[in-house]
């Protein structure tokens, strides 16, 4: 007869202390984080480098025929063919694995020779009304692992590559979408911040203005707000790898925002701190310089995130379909309601005693995305998420996928990856998982464009006729 086996007790038990002590080491000072730290950057660096070009920067790769024809201009691959002989001037593209393979600029003149030339039921550039600003987009939720960058990052490249030109702002001082978009900030002088200091700055000098009249001293600029004076959108803005994306990067001390931005605000309390980053953007030419701009917003409802709310015109809240994200999410909502409402209670009381009218918070659309979806294990999960907030859920979950796993780990997006290092099958479920997200989104986009456009037309015939129009 053989001897059952005992069953091996859990590794918790029968610890030895004093065999656990010898695993201690010496007891940790704050230098040794600043030794962690720099070996973290340092690895951070090199891993960032893998696949850029012997200068350090990125590089986008290229986009061969089938991938035009299939996903960014719609025409048949015989036709292009056809209307590249006819037109020499055009670009050729350089020909490689039997397939010719065009850089992003030279896709972008190609869909303009289509715009022009091409049939005009067909859609070649995106639509854009003429004369509206462009809209503003924060992805935002005070949870962190939801998605939120990639999901920034996706639609950037989504939208560049369906042709608007894009303007993305990280407000995260974790700096991951600097990372993917291949930006280098040096420091906080090369984020948002000098655009928030200079806002504070300027409003500072008004109430000297009225401080002056009064016979009373004037509140000094100290040399940060000096400085910040003299620095313009311009100088932060930096081009990326894609031609139609640039970037306003992040850094670690980007995060000393929210501890100067409340500082500033106790030494002047009529300071709009939440409107600081919009009015960087119209003061700096960015709602007609662009079509998108995207805020990508750090994982908690602080000052930089209000001020990324307060720009926005729609507002994504990506969250996966877990009970935990779900009561977050709510939470965030929750927040929100509490952020905002005080605002707007605090503002519209002293309004109110100057006569002046209420102001108040609006968004065009606000939408939750659930990310990372997995249909075998979170199918009844999404359906009590998508039951509970209803209309501001998108329909589409964003699937989980081997091409979306093996971006991440690239420091990538899944349209700079090639697809023939993928199985064909694989790279198109992949894209789609985003293509349908974007289309979604631009759904949202070119709606609430539209409904601009009606407003504003039905604004222009009440002026010019002198009486009430409805859109």
């Amino acid at each position: 007869m053989v001897r059952k086996q005992d069953t091996p007790l859990p590794p918790y038990f029968n610890l030895d202390p004093e065999a656990a002590s010898a695993k201690l080491g010496e007891p940790i000072d704050t230098a040794r984080f600043a030794k962690a730290a720099a070996f973290a950057g340092r690895g951070r660096d090199d891993l960032a480098k893998r696949g850029y070009a012997p200068d350090g920067r990125k590089r986008l790769r290229k986009f061969s025929t089938w991938e035009i024809c299939r996903y960014l201009i719609p025409v048949a691959p015989a036709h292009l063919r056809r209307v590249l002989n006819k037109h020499p001037d055009l670009p050729q593209g350089e020909g490689h694995a039997g397939a010719k393979w065009f850089s992003l600029e030279e896709v972008l003149r190609l869909r303009d020779h289509f715009a022009e030339e091409g049939v005009s039921t067909k859609e070649y550039r995106p639509y854009r009304p003429k004369g509206l600003p462009a809209k503003v987009v924060a992805v935002a939720n005070f949870k962190g692992g939801v998605g939120k960058t990639s999901t920034a990052a996706h639609l950037a490249m989504s939208a560049a590559l369906d042709g608007y030109k894009v303007l993305v702002i990280d407000l995260d001082s974790q700096g991951s979408m600097t990372s993917i978009l291949g930006g280098q900030v040096a420091d906080e002088w090369q984020t948002v911040f000098p655009l928030l200091a200079r806002d504070y700055a300027r409003h500072l000098q008004s109430e000297n203005r009225v401080r002056e009249a009064a016979g009373e001293p004037p509140a000094p600029l100290d040399e940060t707000l000096t400085e910040a004076l003299e620095v313009s959108l311009q100088n932060v803005v930096q081009k990326t790898h894609w031609p139609n994306i640039d970037l306003i990067g992040a850094q670690l001390n980007l995060y000393w925002a929210e501890f100067q931005i409340p500082v500033w605000r106790m030494g002047l309390k009529s300071w709009p701190l939440w409107d600081a980053l919009t009015a960087g953007l119209e003061e700096g030419g960015a709602l007609d310089d662009y079509d998108i701009i995207l805020l990508d917003t750090p994982p908690a409802l602080g000052y930089l995130t209000i001020n990324a709310l307060a720009a926005a015109d729609i507002l994504l809240v990506p969250l996966g379909a877990s009970f935990l994200e779900f009561d977050s999410t709510g939470r965030f909502f929750d927040m929100l309601y509490s952020t905002f409402a005080s605002i707007e209670e605090g503002e519209n009381a002293a309004r109110r005693r100057a006569g002046l009218p209420e102001m108040k918070f609006e968004w065009d659309v606000v939408r939750a995305v659930i990310t990372r979806f997995d249909a075998a294990q979170q199918t009844d999960l999404a359906n009590v998420i998508q039951a509970y907030f209803g209309d501001m859920m998108n329909a589409y979950r964003q699937e989980y996928t081997a091409l979306v796993g093996q971006a991440g780990e690239s420091v990538s997006g899944i349209y700079e990856a090639d697809y023939r290092n993928f199985n064909r099958e694989t790279y198109t479920r992949g894209r789609e998982a985003f293509d349908r997200t974007y289309a979604e989104f631009k759904e949202l986009l070119i709606g609430s464009w539209w409904r601009d456009a009606q407003l504003a037309e039905a604004e222009q015939k009440e002026a010019e006729n002198g009486t009430p129009q409805t859109a």
